[in-house]
């Protein structure tokens, strides 16, 4: 499935490799002398609590994570969480107060202005909520413009910008304006624009949170497809789960300015770290995350051992109908591994919610 092949790809890409993006001790602290605040017993505070003794805000709070190559990482949370300043600071768009962003092995925290505006143009692109298209230029031209910006010539960058337009669907509208376009072409359009330069690492700032729900789901499953075969490292914020869960190897909670929890899909929904996460993921259905590994338990006495053998990462909801028909529970194995069986009131009982 979809969701396996993400995973698996992400593996492979990270396989003895460093990671894409490190991220230590974090901080973006708003107010005076913000330095002070930066671990500090004050740092503990609520941010009401905070603002009142020190006329601060903790945006992001001592956030450290490391991103895989090939992974698509996500970070959610409320409005006001922090995730929309965390990527600023990872790009240095916003300045962090203190701690350290490592890109390949690179401390952007310390990059000159001029290293900065390189890695800007050719390592990393940000795609936003809000398109940033310029009115005047064709849907080619908007493509090209970060490779015009990079002293490209006209046919070369427009050869690289027809390979991009074919990539994401947008075949035929290369001459088209774009005020003639869709919510969601525009986006494409976006996407293709930060995927002209080839970039190492994709930052998507909440992309789809403007776009109609279908179109959004379409968008989805684009981000889906070019990360399958792109096999690019994204960094990815939302504040919607369902869409964390759909396009996320892993998921980074965050909660005034800080990371509450960081895990696969299946982790958070089956063991969240507080009341916080778990409110999150109550309205996710379990099935369509949860993998048979998470229902795999000991034969009961008298229980038949020779049912048909199932891969442990496969997603519930998937092994349902196999599960569902046979009369003997289903043996579930990891790598060659016996773990357990799951029977079929295995799965009704996560469905019905009972389990």
């Amino acid at each position: 499935m979809v969701e396996e092949q993400r995973s698996a790809s992400a593996s492979s890409a990270s396989a003895g490799r460093p990671p894409a993006v490190s991220v230590r001790g974090l901080w973006k602290v708003y107010g005076p002398n913000p330095l002070s605040i930066v671990g500090s017993p004050d740092a503990t505070l609520s941010r009401s609590e905070l603002r009142a003794k020190t006329g601060c805000t903790a945006a992001v709070s001592d956030v450290s994570f490391d991103v895989a190559p090939g992974e698509v990482f996500v970070v959610m949370g409320l409005s006001g969480s922090g995730k929309s300043t965390l990527i600023r600071c990872l790009t240095r768009l916003v300045e962090p107060t203190a701690g350290e962003v490592f890109l390949d092995g690179e401390d952007i925290s310390k990059a000159t202005p001029q290293r900065l505006r390189e890695l800007r143009r050719q390592h990393f692109s940000m795609v936003f909520q809000h398109f940033g298209l310029l009115p005047h230029r064709k849907v080619i031209d908007n493509i090209a413009y970060p490779l015009e910006i990079n002293g490209m010539k006209k046919a070369e960058r427009h050869a690289r910008a027809n390979e991009v337009i074919e990539l994401v669907g947008l075949h035929g509208y290369s001459h088209a304006f774009p005020e003639q376009l869709s919510g969601g072409m525009q986006q494409r359009v976006g996407l293709a624009r930060a995927l002209a330069v080839d970039p190492q690492v994709l930052f998507l700032d909440e992309p789809f949170s403007a776009l109609d729900p279908l179109i959004r789901r379409d968008m989805q499953q684009e981000v889906i497809r070019l990360h399958r075969e792109l096999g690019k490292t994204m960094v990815f914020i939302t504040h919607d789960l369902s869409e964390a869960v759909k396009v996320g190897d892993r998921i980074a909670i965050m909660r005034d300015g800080a990371v509450v929890q960081i895990g696969t899909p299946e982790e958070l929904v089956a063991l969240p770290i507080d009341d916080y996460v778990a409110n999150f993921v109550r309205d996710i259905a379990k099935s369509h995350v949860l993998t048979l590994k998470y229902l795999a338990r000991p034969a009961q006495s008298g229980e038949d051992m020779d049912g048909p053998e199932l891969a442990a990462n496969m997603i519930i909801r998937d092994a349902a109908e196999i599960i569902l028909q046979t009369h003997k529970p289903v043996r579930v194995s990891e790598n060659g591994k016996f773990l357990g069986i799951v029977s079929s009131e295995d799965v009704l009982r996560l469905i019905s919610g009972v389990a």
